[in-house]
């Protein structure tokens, strides 16, 4: 027997601020058009002044219980990746456990910026199957609107807010790909890429937040690539081909991205969770929001065969293949 990390239950977020393309025609030099051919991106939710990421993360949380019909007593372990914590410490995650009223467990933060929830999804399984953790909640929630650059139409127009959390168990399978849950991941990351995609503020260097900084094209080149080699490689690691894979559902960055990867891995984008259009790029929620907004729809069900991938500053990327 082998011990698998298995979903439970998933659920999402989104601030009630919607925000279409057109309101940065007001300040900005752009358009809709502009925006939507370059991007993909129609509308995308800003959180309201009082809202917190953890805010969002607690929110995400709760409908992920829900959906698994579980009590936060139930969980071991609160894992959030985001790269716009509330403070400087403590971790979103201990403040979403407090929230909880959890009393028990352990929590903490991954940042790996866009990457983020594919690496928390990595440390979760680990975690699960060394059996550190029978049960870990994992979120992911960013609130990007307050780092952007207003008068930077290249990168402000392409973020928004959100959380997304997804609830891992343990569970035995019978080791093959057959199995439920998590069958592979794989990690990278390339410092050398640094200027790439960044936050020009922090702590040891100005003591202010700082605001986002992109090398879009790229930026563009190196995703594509990465993507799909690193799609291919977990693929490989669970002894699959892409043509069993029933959904991508990839981090939701750029649709050009996006489909250029499904392209290289010969897969048609009706196969593809699509919700960067309503959403933007919200980082590391992307990826739980959209298997959320899947599961909701009913597109991801029972016993489907998910690729997820993401790529973020650092550069940090990875993927996860995971049975429903």
């Amino acid at each position: 027997m082998t011990l698998r990390a298995v979903v439970e239950g998933v659920g999402h977020y989104l601030p009630d601020r919607i925000v279409e393309n057109a309101w940065f025609e007001e300040f900005l030099d752009t358009s809709d058009e502009w925006i939507r051919t370059r991007s993909g991106i129609e509308r995308r939710h800003f959180a309201a002044e009082h809202e917190t990421t953890s805010d969002l993360a607690l929110a995400a949380s709760k409908s992920a219980l829900a959906n698994a019909g579980l009590e936060p007593d139930d969980i071991d372990c609160v894992l959030v990746a985001t790269s716009t914590p509330d403070l400087t410490f403590p971790s979103v995650a201990t403040m979403v456990q407090n929230r909880l009223g959890m009393t028990q467990g352990f929590a903490f933060d991954v940042q790996a910026v866009c990457a983020g929830f594919i690496y928390a999804l990595c440390n979760a399984n680990a975690l699960i199957v060394s059996g550190q953790a029978r049960r870990v909640l994992v979120i992911g929630a960013e609130t990007f609107s307050r780092i952007m650059d207003w008068e930077d139409r290249s990168t402000c127009v392409l973020f928004g807010d959100g959380a997304g959390a997804l609830i891992l168990g343990a569970e035995e399978g019978v080791g093959t790909k057959e199995d439920r849950g998590i069958l592979a991941t794989d990690l990278n990351s390339d410092g050398r890429y640094k200027d790439m995609l960044y936050v020009d503020g922090g702590v040891s260097t100005t003591g202010t937040a700082g605001k986002l900084r992109m090398q879009g094209n790229q930026l563009f080149r190196q995703a594509v690539e990465k993507l799909a080699s690193t799609a291919e490689t977990s693929l490989e690691k669970a002894g699959l081909l892409s043509s069993e894979v029933d959904w991508i559902v990839p981090h939701q960055a750029n649709i050009r991205i996006i489909s250029g990867t499904a392209r290289k891995l010969g897969l048609s984008m009706d196969r593809v969770v699509l919700t960067v259009q309503d959403h933007g790029n919200t980082s590391a929620a992307s990826i739980p929001l959209a298997l959320s907004v899947g599961v909701a729809e009913g597109r991801i069900k029972r016993g489907d065969l998910v690729l997820s991938e993401a790529i973020g500053g650092g550069l940090a990327w990875g993927s996860v293949v995971l049975r429903w």
